[in-house]
């Protein structure tokens, strides 16, 4: 559990590294302040939260002897990936906010920040079972 936990948390820190750098990134180039819907803490916050999620469920397969479903599980992360982007797509933003059509495009992405971020590193924290001593 130790390490499907410390697993999420390193993909979580890269994938909030990754949204904080795009947020500030796209804000900067594009003129546009979205501070009061969107900030560090809640980018850090989601990113790690979702990775913390996927690592569980990689644990939950690992502890059940269920290694064979991680596929399933891969393609369901990421149909719920694009299922998260239809909130920010369908929001409403406050009437102050200027430019809200470049919104999405600051979002968007971020929602499949953490999944990418996982996959990168799984294979680093993948069990050897090539092992040859006997």
């Amino acid at each position: 559990m130790k390490k499907a936990f410390f697993h999420g948390i390193i993909a979580g820190i890269l994938a909030s590294l990754a949204g904080i750098i795009y947020f500030n990134i796209y804000q900067n180039a594009l003129g546009t302040q979205f501070n009061k819907i969107v900030n560090s803490r809640s980018i850090a916050g989601a990113s790690l939260f979702a990775c913390i999620l996927m690592a569980f469920s990689y644990w939950l397969l690992e502890k059940f002897n269920k290694e064979k479903l991680k596929g399933i599980l891969n393609v369901v992360i990421a149909l719920l990936s694009f299922a998260s982007i239809l909130g920010p797509i369908s929001m409403s933003l406050p009437l102050d906010i200027q430019n809200p059509e470049l919104f999405p495009g600051l979002v968007v992405p971020m929602h499949f920040f953490p999944a990418l971020a996982f996959y990168c590193i799984a294979p680093f924290f993948k069990k050897n079972h090539d092992s040859l001593a006997a």
